[in-house]
């Protein structure tokens, strides 16, 4: 099983910046790309950012230039810095992983590669 553990959230006033973290866990072989989501009311989830394991990356149009995604291979973390926030990325946000993981099936060590999520964390920008 893999679990991935968001932090950093809450409440900033609009222009302020906050950081997310995302931190992977469980029987992990691999991860491969590793991004945030995030999902206003009403909305659907939207891509934010993603982050493959080698560095390449990709921003959704509306947080070019403000928001950047990072990761530490070495601690299976993922991080996104979120500068000039503004109210409209006032949303929940989530952190999801590519993972291969190592499972045992009736005594045999294998590899499976899933799609994982975090719970979601809330950020609220405020005018």
């Amino acid at each position: 099983q893999v679990q991935l553990v968001e932090s950093g959230g809450g409440l900033v006033q609009a222009g302020g910046s906050l950081r997310l973290s995302c931190a992977a866990s469980g029987s992990i072989f691999s991860i491969n790309v590793m991004g945030w989501f995030r999902r206003t009311p009403g909305r659907q989830r939207e891509l934010v950012a993603g982050i493959s394991n080698g560095g390449s990356t990709n921003y959704a149009d509306s947080v070019k230039g403000r928001f950047t995604i990072y990761r530490d291979n070495a601690k299976n973390t993922v991080y996104l810095q979120m500068d000039s926030l503004k109210p409209e990325d006032t949303a929940v946000y989530y952190c999801n992983a590519d993972v291969t993981a190592t499972v045992q099936t009736m005594g045999i060590m294998s590899k499976r590669r899933s799609n994982y999520w975090g719970q979601g964390t809330q950020v609220t920008v405020s005018s």
